[in-house]
């Protein structure tokens, strides 16, 4: 019997689209009249092409722009509930995270082993929201006021005249700011040019407060120690590395996961009673100093795992944004002037960047439900999960949670000046100053006009229920006012 011929299939290739879906007829030509002719501008595909790679780049991080990241998980295992009543600190909780390492003044392309601090930014994808943890791999910073922050990071990066780094320029700060002193000499020891990324602790350096179900308040600060051990690279291994590969941090971190190799960091906190702060022999919240542990013990909490690269680095990593003032219940800020700074700084840095609705990219969506008032803006796809667009409503919108959260903890850390600011004076109330401005600012056109603008307004649309509100408002306002409004509102 004769043997049967097997034919190859060809292999199904799918085929291109545009970023609409639609088939493309060519990768390789462009539409134009005749085989030479001049290009055509019907040519949508190609005008895509050019207009989306004119678009490629976000801008960089202004600090922290050179850096890479993974996946992974948070897990729980020792009993820290008597400290704090976050969800993700729960005895054997597993919590999902992203991690990204980064070094401060380089900028994208800069070589992974220059001697610099090292950002140590963790994300944790809890049950009430996401918890971002913002450090450093120092304990310590350079700075204690946020005032002088711009200023530091200017001095770090490149002279404005030739475009080089200058070391001059980097110690005429240093040397200008007593406070550095410290920060520096972690610098410029060993700890300043880590090994990888896998071989190097990760501080909060910041002080932050925890709560317990109770509503007692601690300060804590946090240290994530690598498993792997403290390695660290020469000035001359740095320098080596630097010119044969700029990515070494970034290509051992990716090549050690992809391997199985994933490395791993125990959490550990310092707690100090909340009351031990006003009289401790330094300012706890200066973030030039540390506790001492003989003061202030480290405390077991959990293991940090990294086992997961991401799939697309643009999407995950790039776009990756961390703020402190991600802060869910059971923790919060302290009076650290500089953490504070930080609570605007950083969520703003990511509206410039990466647009109003950076939440709603992947590794920025919370893994727990979304039910906020923020609505529209550039590149928005998630609707609003909300009854109604403003709060208060009367239509099923989500209200505030105190009363299963307690009071927000970052009220709670308020100093002398902003107590002094909110406690009650006898002109506190809300109704007394319109009343004032109705009644005596305004003459009496300007009060018929405000009538009328009022009523008018509220015949429109508005429900009997918010009406009732509305009229019971004006009269705590003036009562003279709301009478004339209500008259005017029933046709009166």
């Amino acid at each position: 019997m004769g043997g049967r011929i097997v034919t190859e299939q060809p292999q199904k290739v799918p085929y291109t689209t545009t970023n609409a879906g639609i088939p493309v007829e060519s990768d390789e030509h462009s539409l134009t009249v005749g085989s030479t002719g001049p290009i055509l501008l019907q040519d949508h595909y190609l005008i895509e092409k050019m207009a989306q790679f004119n678009r490629e780049r976000v801008p960089e991080r202004v600090v922290h722009a050179k850096g890479s990241g993974a996946y992974g998980t948070f897990e729980v295992t020792n009993d820290v509930s008597q400290f704090t009543k976050a969800d993700l600190f729960r005895p054997g909780k597993r919590t999902e995270m992203l991690a990204r390492f980064s070094t401060v003044a380089g900028e994208q392309g800069s070589p992974d082993t220059w001697r610099d601090p090292r950002g140590f930014a963790l994300k944790f994808y809890t049950e009430h929201g996401n918890y971002d943890l913002v450090g450093n791999n120092t304990p310590v910073f350079f700075v204690r006021d946020p005032i002088k922050f711009q200023d530091f990071i200017r001095s770090q990066k490149r002279r404005p005249d030739s475009g080089l780094r200058d070391h001059d320029m980097q110690w005429d700060f240093w040397t200008l700011s007593p406070e550095s002193a410290h920060q520096v000499t972690w610098l410029m020891g060993d700890r300043g040019i880590p090994k990888t990324y896998r071989h190097m602790n990760g501080y909060s350096s910041h002080t932050y407060m925890w709560i317990n179900g109770g509503g007692e308040k601690f300060w804590v600060k946090y240290h994530l120690k690598t498993d792997q051990g403290i390695e660290f690279l020469t000035q001359d291994e740095a320098d080596q590395l630097a010119g044969s590969d700029g990515d070494f941090h970034r290509r051992d971190l990716f090549d050690s996961i992809a391997s199985g190799d994933a490395p791993t960091w125990t959490m550990h906190v310092q707690v100090m009673p909340f009351d031990d702060a006003p009289d401790y022999r330094f300012n706890p919240f200066d973030l030039t100093k540390v506790w001492p542990h003989g003061d202030y013990p480290l405390i077991e909490v959990g293991r940090m795992r990294l086992d997961k690269n991401p799939d697309d680095f643009f999407v995950h990593i790039e776009q990756a944004a961390f703020e402190p003032s991600n802060l869910v219940p059971g923790i919060g800020p302290s009076p650290d002037k500089m953490l504070l700074g930080r609570l605007f700084s950083y969520p703003d840095t990511h509206r410039y960047r990466i647009g109003p609705n950076y939440t709603q990219l992947p590794p920025n969506r919370p893994r727990s439900a979304v039910r906020s008032y923020s609505k529209d803006g550039p590149m928005r796809f998630e609707p609003a999960q909300v009854g109604a667009v403003y709060a208060p409503n009367s239509y099923g919108g989500p209200a505030a949670a105190a009363q299963s959260f307690g009071e927000p903890a970052g009220w709670q850390t308020a100093g002398e000046m902003v107590r002094e600011a909110y406690r009650l004076h006898s002109e506190d109330d809300d109704w007394g100053q319109p009343g004032t401005m109705v009644r005596q600012v305004l003459d009496d056109a300007e009060r018929e006009r405000l009538v009328s603008n009022v009523s008018g307004h509220l015949s429109q649309g508005v429900s009997q229920a918010v009406l009732e509100r509305a009229l019971t408002y004006w009269r705590n306002i003036d009562k003279e006012t709301g009478d004339r409004i209500a008259a005017k509102v029933s046709g009166g």
